[in-house]
């Protein structure tokens, strides 16, 4: 039997597949995803990880989670560039933006970020000012709601406190319901995802002024016809079921396109470097 037409048709039929079999076998580049450690690593995979499986679909892009074990570490990580888009708060792109690491790509639409101060449920504070003296928790230096925002303003109080950074906003809540500090600074998303056995031991005594939330940046080295195809993918979450769960798991509102100045409010803070996020406040840091 001859087998030269079967093969000159399969040569065919390969030479017209291929552009779809070169597309299918094609290996997408891997972009790192750096999520601030607000919460314990396990946490944050799990709530961010349909975020990811659908900007990673729908940006025709393989993304990957990443954070750190801690905030110090996720700023070192920051500074030398190793997450290619990062989910950071507002403090850290002030600063990784203006050392030109990092360019704003979306943020929470109609969203006010708000430091809190929360306390035992059966504390006696009611105010405060009743804190003076205190032990307070923080997750770190530079955790802008949770600490920076919070701390600027017991200073401006002229209050004096014993401060302890413990690396998450859990921690922290943790922290107070067993006793081990009279009060401790966070945000309501990471204080309504705590679990109800400790959230229900706890109360929010106080809240900061709000300022523009988290930013979601890449950094520069990403061209901008990618920024444009992460951020249409970004955008679009709430206009599917899926994407508006994924939304939902992170206890977001919907996404729009962000600019540099948009973060212009906290640079009017002039809160300083990295270490000493407060050098420049006046009254010093507490």
């Amino acid at each position: 039997m001859n087998i030269l037409p079967r093969f000159i048709s399969l040569c065919l039929t390969l030479i017209l597949l291929s552009p779809a079999l070169a597309k299918d076998l094609e290996v997408k580049p891997t972009l790192i995803f750096g999520v601030v450690p607000q919460q314990a690593s396990a946490k944050l995979a799990q709530s961010w990880s349909p975020l990811l499986a659908l900007l990673s679909q729908n940006a025709n892009i393989r993304v990957q989670f990443a954070t750190a074990p801690d905030i110090p570490t996720f700023e070192a990580r920051l500074a030398a560039g190793e997450y290619d888009i990062a989910y950071m708060n507002p403090y850290h792109y002030a600063v990784f933006s203006r050392a030109d690491h990092y360019k704003a790509l979306a943020r929470e639409r109609d969203k006010q970020l708000q430091g809190i101060i929360v306390v035992r449920k059966d504390a006696p504070y009611t105010e405060i000012t009743q804190l003076d003296g205190k032990t307070l928790a923080f997750p770190a230096p530079a955790a802008f709601a949770a600490s920076v925002l919070p701390r600027a303003n017991l200073s401006r109080l002229g209050l004096s406190n014993e401060i302890r950074y413990i690396g998450s906003h859990d921690s922290v809540y943790l922290a107070v319901a067993r006793g081990l500090a009279d009060a401790g600074g966070g945000v309501q998303r990471t204080f309504a995802n705590m679990t109800p056995k400790t959230r229900e031991q706890l109360r929010v005594l106080w809240r900061t002024p709000g300022y523009t939330p988290h930013a979601i940046a890449t950094h520069v080295r990403l061209d901008e016809a990618l920024r444009q195809r992460l951020l249409a993918a970004l955008v679009s979450l709430p206009g599917t079921q899926a994407g508006q769960a994924a939304l939902d798991a992170i206890g977001f509102r919907p996404l729009v396109e962000a600019s540099d100045s948009d973060w212009d409010d906290v640079r009017a803070l002039q809160l300083g470097e990295l270490s000493q996020p407060l050098k420049s406040t006046e009254g010093g840091a507490p």
